[in-house]
């Protein structure tokens, strides 16, 4: 696997146990211990997980906002300094080149956090639509993120800084925080559907900070987590992912995400009219949750039926490690949705029923 991307903790990953795979050019771990305990860990304690593969972008000048409202779905007037907000960036036809974060610093500076696998495309796309008085800048390499997620995320990081996480809100940030004495950006965000913390800070240091980290939280039940566990969390709170739920094929308002597109917003950006007309009229496909009634578990691009009609496909499937039940998101055509809906999956050429449940599958008590 030698020619794969490395994150800066790569050289970590043996010591805590971790099996690696190849991520969409990445080297990664799939898990540490098992994908099931992982999990289990971060909906009841809490998990460490190494996101630094993703990318960073960096957006500065006088017209950075007027440029963020064109190229993204969401409206960033509406930032205020040190909070976040989930957004899409769309093509023309309202394809998704990808879901990201944008982070407010200042009126003319923000971050953009995009998908690992779509850092050169979106890098490219964001060059191509720039206008004066904007500069960016891909500061991935240097910058490295590590997510604290799970209930006790709060009390294990908090024995490691001054700074009080308590004051930190929902998609809310600190940029100045010491933590373990090393400089980084706190952020209340996540992909799991917990509570949590994701950090930035910068590459060489990081992994100072996993040792840190997993070491104040080792009483505490803190694991080290890996992608397996990251995808059947996020998969549960129904959190869209790039190349799945998310796709040039597919719109933001098919995926189940409307609610980060502000079609109304003063400055018109890429893929308004379609999204527009798909909000107004409703997308002809929809993103709904599905669980088997056979025995069978629903995965990534298998065929859904209604009757002798091809109505979709399942886009993530698998066993809920937290509900016990083989489930799935499927993209079908908008009149087979309505909760309670017979379909069949099209599973190693076999059709098992299923029917059509709500999603998301998990909730956490607030």
């Amino acid at each position: 696997m030698s020619n794969l991307k490395r994150t800066p903790l790569f050289d970590s990953y043996a010591k805590y146990g971790a099996k690696t795979i190849d991520f969409g050019g990445w080297e990664l771990p799939v898990q540490f211990s098992s994908i099931g305990q992982e999990h289990e860990a971060v909906r009841t304690k809490a998990g460490l997980f190494d996101v630094s593969h993703m990318g960073e972008v960096d957006v500065k000048g006088e017209s950075a906002l007027e440029y963020l409202q064109r190229v993204t779905t969401n409206d960033v007037s509406k930032l205020a300094v040190g909070q976040a907000q989930y957004s899409v960036l769309c093509y023309p036809d309202g394809g998704t080149v990808d879901d990201l974060l944008v982070y407010k610093y200042a009126d003319d500076h923000y971050l953009l956090v995009i998908n690992a696998g779509n850092i050169d495309k979106d890098y490219a796309w964001l060059q191509e639509h720039l206008i004066p008085g904007v500069t960016i800048e891909n500061i991935s390499p240097q910058t490295a993120q590590i997510a604290i997620q799970g209930p006790l995320a709060e009390s294990i990081l908090q024995k490691l800084t001054q700074t009080d996480l308590s004051q930190i809100g929902f998609f809310r940030f600190e940029r100045d925080v010491e933590v373990s004495g090393i400089p980084a950006l706190v952020s209340r965000t996540g992909y799991t559907g917990e509570d949590g913390f994701e950090i930035y800070l910068a590459a060489d240091r990081a992994a100072e900070l996993w040792d840190a980290l997993l070491e104040a939280g080792k009483e505490d039940g803190l694991v080290a987590c890996g992608l397996g566990a990251r995808d059947t969390l996020r998969f549960e709170a129904k959190l869209p992912l790039y190349g799945q739920e998310l796709s040039k094929d597919i719109t933001p308002i098919e995926a189940g995400i409307g609610f980060a597109v502000k079609v109304d917003k003063a400055v018109p950006f890429i893929g308004q009219e379609v999204l527009k007309a798909q909000k107004e009229n409703g997308a002809p496909r929809k993103l709904v949750g599905i669980e088997m009634i056979d025995r069978g578990i629903p995965r990534t691009h298998y065929p859904v039926y209604v009757g002798e009609e091809l109505v979709g496909e399942v886009t993530t499937g698998t066993q809920s490690p937290t509900l016990k039940k083989n489930v799935g998101l499927a993209l079908v055509k908008s009149e087979h949705t309505a909760i309670g809906t017979e379909v069949e999956v099209e599973i190693r050429g076999k059709r098992l029923k299923a029917v059509v449940v709500a999603a998301p599958f998990y909730k956490r008590a607030k």
